[in-house]
């Protein structure tokens, strides 16, 4: 075969067999490693909560009653959870719907476009947990209530929202704040000078916190202090 050169020659160098050798290893190795990537099975086959997802014949699930001065009777929220990734170790358990129940028909339209709504964000997968603060801001112009533990609710759709929290938090969607070992200690030395136990209401006299919204703020040594989370005005 004739090849012709239309540049000028500046180098040559010859060929050895054991470089063609090496070459043609390098080729093979290239191709092999090709057709095992072609070939391979995927790492893992985990599947997410997205909304083509058909419902199972069972669900887990959880009830949370509401119980507020805003309304005659008690308000029943039930939500279930489909569980992905059975007895792997990607196991998750994720919302899938949500019930409200309650003898109280005043409410009964909003109540039922409430819930198909949010069954809806559910079963569309990603992160749900925006649903929390956008219920928790729901504010009624008559005014709200304080739950047990005096945890203040601006409206019953925050009331729900918190009802939410807490279950999104029990399946591992939702971290609770870390409190740092000095919180700990304030709070502790706190509930401790004011007589009050971990498991104890907090002083008539206490006011709302704006942090945890918990009417747990009392002036201890010249300094608004939150017996529930830690805050203090005074830093």
């Amino acid at each position: 075969m004739t090849i012709k050169i239309d540049k000028k020659i500046k180098s040559y160098s010859v060929q050895k067999p054991e470089d063609r050798d090496r070459e043609r290893e390098a080729a093979a190795s290239a191709a092999a490693a090709q057709i095992a990537l072609d070939n391979a099975e995927p790492v893992s086959n985990i599947i997410h909560m997205h909304e083509k997802i058909e419902r199972p014949e069972s669900l887990v699930g959880s009830t949370y009653k509401i119980k507020s001065p805003l309304v005659e009777h008690a308000m029943y929220v039930t939500i279930n959870d489909i569980v992905l990734n059975p007895g792997t170790e990607h196991e998750l358990r994720r919302p899938f719907e949500v019930f409200i129940n309650s003898k109280n028909m005043d409410h009964f339209q909003w109540i039922v476009a409430l819930t198909r709504i949010m069954s809806a964000v559910f079963r569309k997968g990603g992160d749900v947990t925006f649903l929390v603060e956008e219920m928790k801001a729901v504010f009624d112009p008559r005014g709200g209530y304080f739950k047990a533990g005096g945890v203040y609710m601006p409206s019953i759709v925050a009331g729900i929202g918190s009802v939410v929290e807490e279950h999104l938090k029990s399946i591992g969607m939702i971290a609770d704040p870390v409190l740092s070992d000095a919180q700990r200690t304030l709070i502790a030395d706190k509930r401790a000078a004011s007589d009050i136990g971990d498991g104890a209401s907090f002083p008539p006299t206490a006011t709302l916190c704006h942090k945890c919204n918990t009417k747990a703020l009392v002036l201890m040594d010249g300094c608004q202090t939150c017996l529930n989370c830690g805050y203090s005005k005074c830093g």
